[in-house]
Order: C-alpha cells, then sequence, then structure tokens
C-alpha cells in the first residue's frame, strides 16, 4: 500500500515538473495557429483589385483641425446601392450614404425612379425622406446639372428625363447661404447638429465635380461644413449632410475608414462597384 501511494506521489511529482512545459507548448501552438491565420486572411484592400480606379483622392485639414477624407468623381461615375453591411468586406469604393433605421432606408435614394432598396412608393426603400422635406443631391444625366433639392420623395424630383437621373438624399447644407444653413438645418430635423461626431457629406462644385467627404474626426455639424468651405476645391460649392457618427465610413485605396463597424443599408459606390 506504501509502495504504491509513493509510486502515485512520483507520478504527480512528475505531471507538476512537466507542466511549465506543457503550458509552453500549447501557448506556442496557439501563437502559431494565429499567425498562420493572420497571415492567410485576406486583407481588406484585397476587395477592391481591379476595380476602376475612377477619382481623386485628397486629405486636408480644417484650421479647426478637422480631417477630411475626400473622393472626388464624376457624377455619371457614382452607383447608389444597397449594402446591408458595413462597407469595409463590399467590393466597391465609395462611401456610406442616408439615414437609415434597422433594414429602412430613410433618406431618398432613387436611380431612374427606382429606389435601391425596394420598390417604388414603399416605406425603407430609398422613395422618400422620411418624415420630413430634406435636402437632396439630385444629377439630371440629360442636363448634365447637379442641384440641391429639398423634397419628400421621389415624386417631388424635378429632372428632365425620368430614365437618366439619380437623387441622394441628406440635409441640406446651403454652402452658399451663411446665414439660412442653420435654420434649414434645424427644419429638416439634422440628427445631433451641436455634439461631437463623426460626419459624411456629399458636395459638388461649379465644374461639376463631386465629392465624397467623411471626417474621423469627432466634430459638430457647423465645424464640418466649415472645414468643407475651407478645403473642398472650386467655386459654387453646396452639398448635402448624409448619415454620421459611427455610419460614417469610407473604402478608398487610400484610406479605409471603418466609423463603428455597424452595417449601414445604402452606399454612395463608384463605377465598377460590385453589385448587390
Amino acid at each position: 500500500m506504501w509502495a504504491r501511494t509513493e509510486s502515485v506521489r512520483a507520478g504527480l511529482r512528475r505531471a507538476w515538473q512537466r507542466k511549465p512545459q506543457l503550458a509552453a507548448a500549447v501557448l506556442f501552438a496557439a501563437a502559431l495557429t494565429a499567425a498562420i491565420v493572420l497571415w492567410t486572411r485576406p486583407q481588406p484592400r484585397e476587395a477592391f483589385h481591379g476595380l476602376p480606379h475612377v477619382y481623386s483622392y485628397l486629405q486636408a485639414d480644417s484650421s479647426g483641425q478637422v480631417k477630411l477624407h475626400m473622393m472626388s468623381a464624376l457624377p455619371a461615375d457614382i452607383i447608389l446601392r444597397s449594402a446591408g453591411s458595413p462597407l469595409r468586406p463590399i467590393a466597391a469604393f465609395g462611401i456610406n450614404g442616408g439615414f437609415f433605421y434597422g433594414s429602412d432606408l430613410l433618406s431618398v435614394a432613387v436611380v431612374n425612379d427606382r429606389p435601391v432598396n425596394g420598390v417604388q412608393g414603399a416605406y425603407g426603400s430609398g422613395w422618400f425622406n422620411a418624415k420630413y422635406p430634406r435636402g437632396t443631391l439630385v444629377w439630371d444625366g440629360a442636363s448634365g446639372m447637379l442641384s440641391v433639392q429639398v423634397v419628400s420623395s421621389g415624386d417631388d424630383l424635378d429632372v428632365t428625363d425620368r430614365g437618366h437621373y439619380w437623387a441622394q438624399g441628406g440635409i441640406s447644407m446651403n454652402l452658399q447661404r451663411e446665414g439660412l444653413w442653420r435654420a434649414a438645418a434645424a427644419a429638416e430635423h439634422l440628427p445631433y447638429a451641436d455634439e461631437q461626431r463623426m460626419r459624411s457629406g456629399l458636395v459638388y462644385n461649379a465644374d461639376g465635380k463631386l465629392w465624397l467627404i467623411v471626417t474621423p474626426t469627432r466634430c459638430t455639424a457647423e465645424a464640418f461644413r466649415t472645414a468643407i468651405l475651407e478645403t473642398v476645391p472650386g467655386g459654387g460649392r453646396e452639398g448635402i449632410f448624409l448619415d454620421g457618427d459611427g455610419s460614417s465610413q469610407m473604402n478608398a485605396e487610400e484610406a479605409l475608414l471603418t466609423g463603428d463597424s455597424r452595417p449601414v443599408v445604402q452606399m454612395i459606390a463608384l463605377a465598377g462597384a460590385e453589385q448587390p
């Protein structure tokens, strides 16, 4: 009995002595596995390989230390599309679109009379600016004109050819009307205007170029608007605020901005984008 007890004790001592080596082996195996996973995992920018680079990229800091990441493109190269996920895994250059709740799109997002998230006239489809008339950036493809129109739905859009346009809803910036923009933004119910939030916007200039803009800097709507006035090139600028905070996301070769990685319902993409 005594001999058997001593044998058991000796076995336990040997196991205890081997414990550090076993732990080290387990840790090494875990580290090796993690390294292999990281090495073989597709990198986010791999999704962009082969996409046409139809934009110019600009990064600028305002006097108020708001950092803007901007993609400049032609209106004809814009593709409004549904997303249903964070932008990061989507094989498309571009930024987040309009406001949403759950899976419902609460901002106009229409291409040739077709809303991007459902059927014409359906709630959450992108046919309506929910609750309030709001600033909507419109490209009239037939005339080549860009404008911001305050509308409630796709029915209200003033375009030359219903088969050749797109319209993206948001909140009016009124970049040409310094004394009006605050009252207009309040009337259009710009969310969290005075809070420090990440923000995004869509702006055009007199040369007919569009600027897709995202800032990861937490700032007020006024500071974001001021930064745009200071840094976006060209005269005759006008634009809209888009959804912001964690929805402020950008897919660019030069900058991958993920906000808080939340799924967004809609994306403003560029030519060559993977269709949903």
